[in-house]
């Protein structure tokens, strides 16, 4: 089954039904959620919500869509392309592990896993715009070092699987499981800080 295809639409009305959606579904999870509490979240009728989203897995399909899409923006828009391959990947990695742990990721998540048979289309979702998304970006920019000599690397599209998996280390699991909810920076940054050296050692040029 194919997820529900997000259109990200713009204004500010749909900025509202967006933020109202995100709010009502962390906190209810998926099959929680009512539109009903959406709409009021987001200060908009019923039939405005529905004029722009044609029921609640499209909806859900387009917050996790729009902020995937922000936090790559985010994380890419940091990263400066003269910079010596090591620093772009630190930030990079930094960013990811990051986002792996906050909060709007591991509930969509949890959410996803726990609906993926009865919708596995929001599962396709937050796969196609979260992890496929960001292992596009990271083969990208691996193929821009490769061909500046700064990496080494056969297989670019196995390179990057390997490295988003390496900003995980610890940190990801621990999460999933509640183990622990808060992460520092300092925490953050060694893991990202292990991954790369991890990395450079296999990889770099």
């Amino acid at each position: 089954m194919n997820a529900p295809a997000p259109t990200l639409r713009k204004g500010r009305k749909v900025e509202q039904v967006l933020s109202g959606a995100r709010e009502i579904f962390l906190r209810d999870g998926f099959e929680g959620a009512s539109v009903d509490d959406i709409a009021k979240a987001a200060g908009v009728s019923k039939a405005t919500l529905y004029s722009y989203f044609s029921d609640k897995r499209q909806l859900f399909a387009e917050v996790v869509t729009s902020e995937c899409d922000r936090m790559a923006t985010e994380i890419v828009g940091q990263l400066d392309e003269a910079a010596p391959v090591r620093e772009q990947l630190l930030m990079a990695a930094c960013g990811a592990a990051k986002f792996l742990v906050s909060n709007f990721a591991q509930r969509i998540f949890r959410i996803c896993l726990a609906e993926r048979d009865r919708f596995p289309e929001l599962s396709i979702a937050y796969y196609e715009s979260g992890p496929l998304n960001g292992h596009h970006q990271i083969c990208h920019h691996l193929q821009k070092s490769v061909e500046c000599g700064e990496l080494k690397i056969d297989d670019v599209e196995m390179a990057a699987w390997q490295f988003s998996e390496l900003c995980k280390t610890r940190l990801f699991i621990r999460a999933n499981f509640g183990v622990q909810t808060e992460f520092s920076e300092e925490e953050i940054h060694e893991v990202a800080i292990a991954a790369v050296d991890t990395f450079m050692a296999r990889y770099g040029a």
